[in-house]
């Protein structure tokens, strides 16, 4: 098995485990720092030698959890405790991670291509509930990756707007993952990997995500399938999908907040003082009713037309799609949580579904439904990724064999649609286990983790 792969730039060395080979840290896109930020990632120089891929590189700048925050203590708990898992900080951070399982010379494995959530203001591609080892155990290779975030990644404004060639802004996270997402199909096959067969999948922003490559254009063919956790829009107002002129006034009040007065003054500003600027907008935004509103734009270029207006004419990418929800997701009232239902985000998977029904395309809906042991937070948003990453091992909760059991069942039906476009593979998962069966009208199946 090949530690080392020829890339178009350069060549990389992994870290041999047992069953895998994993490839942390190599570089998709130029630094996008001095002037290359707020620009479109740009294309990597060739390098000499061997690239040692056998680090985690810095994840985008952020602000993380604090312990002590009365909400974020949560994430930070279970999420963001272990320093192991918690790399540098930095504009220079546009690296991916690969996970190759042990194959033979020719084969041609399904790829993952993972986006990670955060609100479009954080996370990025180590986290400590990400791993590629239960995914190379059932022979599909992941990929994570890191994209710009926050301010970052997502600033619009009509001095950007000025200097680019098509006169918009914003979007840097979005172009930053299409980036990745094309390095992923032109080199995967050097890692074994099938550039026909990759699924893209992510959770909460990186769910929102998903939906806008699998809107724009710019994609092209490269999806092959889609998962989507947590993170759709549709047709209810619970999350925010802005046109570029609206997130240009955000935008503009961001620069207020700076208190400068052109865009090299901006571009000359440390990262900690955009950082603080971004925290006093948000401080902004939350107190206004407004929430998380530096987020990706329907800017005609990226996404011609918002998110929403491309469900309504259905233009999405005419492929499979799986999609879901926890309990306690974005958007459910407390008495649906209460009383074990689901939200107005599984209301949008269910309009998702029924506009791929009209094609004649599959969809397939979950519903993760299971409390977590140690505490009372329940079925939480975010709580299904130690299940579908398997990485149940790492969390500090009393996992216990249920638990162990149906990360499993949900390993095998990721994966398995990964292969197949069918969460329940060429044969039933288990013969005591109920069929997965596609969301429709006349069958309005949802598959129930608990």
């Amino acid at each position: 098995m090949n530690k080392s792969v020829v890339t178009n730039k350069g060549t990389v060395e992994g870290i041999e485990k047992g069953g895998y080979v994993v490839f942390k840290g190599i570089p998709y896109a130029k630094a996008p720092v001095g002037e290359l930020r707020w620009k479109a990632p740009q294309e990597l120089d060739a390098w000499e030698g061997t690239y040692k891929a056998d680090t985690f590189q810095n994840m985008c700048m952020q602000e993380l959890p604090k312990a002590e925050h009365p909400f974020m203590g949560r994430f930070h708990k279970e999420f963001y405790n272990n320093p192991e898992f918690v790399p540098g900080m930095g504009e220079d951070c546009l690296y991916l991670n690969i996970w190759v399982p042990e194959h033979e010379e020719g084969e041609r494995l399904p790829v993952a291509f993972w986006i990670h959530g955060g609100g479009f203001g954080g996370g990025y591609s180590s986290e400590l509930e990400f791993d590629g080892e239960a995914f190379c155990k059932k022979g599909v290779i992941l990929v994570t990756i890191n994209y710009r975030v926050n301010i970052f990644g997502f600033f619009a404004h009509p001095w950007l707007d000025a200097e680019n060639e098509r006169h918009i802004s914003g979007n840097y996270g979005i172009l930053d993952q299409i980036a990745a997402l094309k390095w992923v199909a032109n080199n995967i096959e050097n890692f074994g990997g099938d550039s026909k067969n990759i699924t893209v999948f992510g959770q909460s922003a990186g769910s929102m995500s998903t939906q806008v490559l699998c809107s724009s254009k710019l994609t092209g063919d490269i999806p092959a399938k889609a998962i989507m956790q947590s993170g759709i829009s549709c047709d209810a107002d619970v999350l925010y999908t802005p046109t570029l002129k609206e997130e240009e006034e955000i935008g503009e009040r961001f620069v207020e907040l700076t208190g400068k007065t052109s865009l090299e003054e901006l571009r000359a500003m440390s990262t900690e003082e955009l950082s603080e600027a971004k925290a006093k907008l948000d401080d902004e935004m939350w107190k206004t009713g407004r929430g998380l509103v530096v987020v990706p734009n329907a800017d005609g270029y990226v996404l011609e037309k918002t998110v929403k207006d491309v469900w309504k004419e259905g233009t999405m990418k005419d492929i499979p799609y799986m999609c879901g929800v926890v309990t306690d997701d974005l958007g459910a009232t407390p008495d649906e949580v209460k009383e074990g239902k689901t939200g107005i985000l599984m209301e949008e998977c269910k309009r998702w579904a029924a506009t791929r029904e009209e094609k004649g395309r599959p969809a397939y809906l979950y519903h993760f439904a299971h409390e977590l042991p140690g505490d009372d937070w329940g079925a939480f948003h975010s709580s299904e990724l130690w299940y579908t990453f398997g990485t149940l091992g790492r969390c500090w909760r009393p996992m216990e064999q249920h638990d162990y059991d149906l990360s499993e069942e949900m390993v095998t039906c990721w994966t398995n649609f990964m292969k197949t476009g069918d969460p329940n593979g060429e044969t039933q998962i288990q013969e005591e286990k109920e069929k997965w069966e596609s969301y429709t009208k006349e069958n309005p199946y949802v598959k129930i983790f608990k």
